[in-house]
């Protein structure tokens, strides 16, 4: 299987799109390649009044400070919008969750690593199209100054394509999740594998949105906090005003990323797992797993509402938190309030 071929392809075709970036060089000629984010200072990488295409983003900072991939915040506005786009912590933003650095790789995202060092390069290939105007900033809000060194890398297009749709990524936190079955109790138990769930109502929610587009995938973070597997979670979407059943449903968490009888310690270009806790006794502990529609998009023309249950019928009570994928028109609808860092932090490291 010709995992790029698509990419690959296309490069036999010429272009008139000219090349360019923006990047932290140090414009005096030395080697200070990097700009200085204070303490609650935001700062802008990418700036342009044309039509173009973000082609690739790549980002490096470390730290010593406890969870500071969840203290910096990553945002883009297309086409002079006042409400982002893009408005995630930076290390969900790019893979890996709980505010810690993992090694992985997947086709539009990855980190190299090392595991669990405070830095890491980590880069970005979904494709990002604006009309008139792209922006997208940098917001520290830790306690530490931090060197920040960046590539965006994009095209520079003489006219906008009218049929192109616009990138979204958006976080979100629900910690804990409200369950009822007891720590420690497992899903497989006759009183908790009978409780039925046809409704959808008490679902974790990846993503609501409006217009039309198609949503490309997510990253789903989990703090086991109740002991046992914490799985078995049907994903429900629900497309176009779908009542019930929604157009999507699936049998379990580890079925929707891709996986089975678990989550297995691997990754590849559409789905496997960033954060895994390789020495979890009853998968306890913290996950990053991932799931990108790349060859399946979820197309909508109206609106989308991305589910998944939190442990079978919404009975766990764990730290769920997502980072949603997505291209459509705007406008969109405006994201939830991102929550202040001290509630973005994890409960442990």
């Amino acid at each position: 299987m010709d995992l790029g071929g698509s990419l690959l392809r296309g490069l036999i075709y010429a272009s008139d799109a000219r090349r360019r970036r923006a990047s932290s060089w140090d414009t005096s000629g030395r080697n200070v390649d990097h700009l200085t984010l204070e303490p609650g200072e935001t700062q802008t990488l990418l700036d342009v009044s044309h039509p173009g295409t973000i082609t690739h983003i790549w980002m490096t900072s470390g730290s010593d400070e406890r969870a500071w991939t969840r203290r910096v915040v990553l945002r883009a506005y297309w086409d002079n919008e006042e409400q982002p786009s893009i408005e995630v912590p930076i290390g969900d933003f790019f893979g890996c969750g709980h505010g810690v650095i993992r090694q992985y790789w997947s086709l539009p995202l990855d980190m190299s690593g090392p595991d669990n060092a405070n830095h890491s390069a980590f880069n970005c290939w979904w494709p990002m199209p604006f009309a008139s105007a792209a922006r997208m900033t940098i917001t520290n809000e830790s306690d530490t100054r931090r060197a920040w060194y960046f590539y965006v890398d994009y095209e520079e297009n003489e006219r906008a394509d009218p049929d192109a749709l616009r990138f979204h990524a958006q976080w979100r936190r629900c910690c804990p999740c409200q369950g009822w079955v007891k720590p420690y109790q497992s899903v497989f138990d006759r009183d908790t594998d009978s409780v039925a769930n046809l409704s959808a109502k008490d679902n974790y929610v990846i993503l609501e949105a409006q217009g039309r587009g198609h949503y490309v995938g997510c990253n789903l973070s989990i703090d086991n906090w109740m002991g046992e597997w914490w799985g078995e979670g049907d994903d429900m979407i629900f497309i176009d005003g779908d009542t019930w059943p929604p157009s999507l449903h699936g049998t379990g968490t580890e079925d929707y990323f891709s996986h089975a009888y678990g989550m297995q310690n691997t990754y590849g270009p559409f789905h496997g797992v960033s954060v895994m806790n390789r020495e979890h006794r009853n998968w306890e502990g913290q996950f990053t797993v991932y799931r990108h529609h790349i060859a399946d998009p979820v197309h909508f023309r109206e609106q989308v509402r991305v589910t998944i249950e939190h442990g079978h019928a919404n009975g766990r009570s764990d730290d769920y938190a997502s980072t949603a994928y997505w291209y459509q028109t705007e406008p969109h609808k405006q994201f939830p309030a991102l929550l202040p860092v001290a509630q973005r932090l994890p409960r442990r490291t």
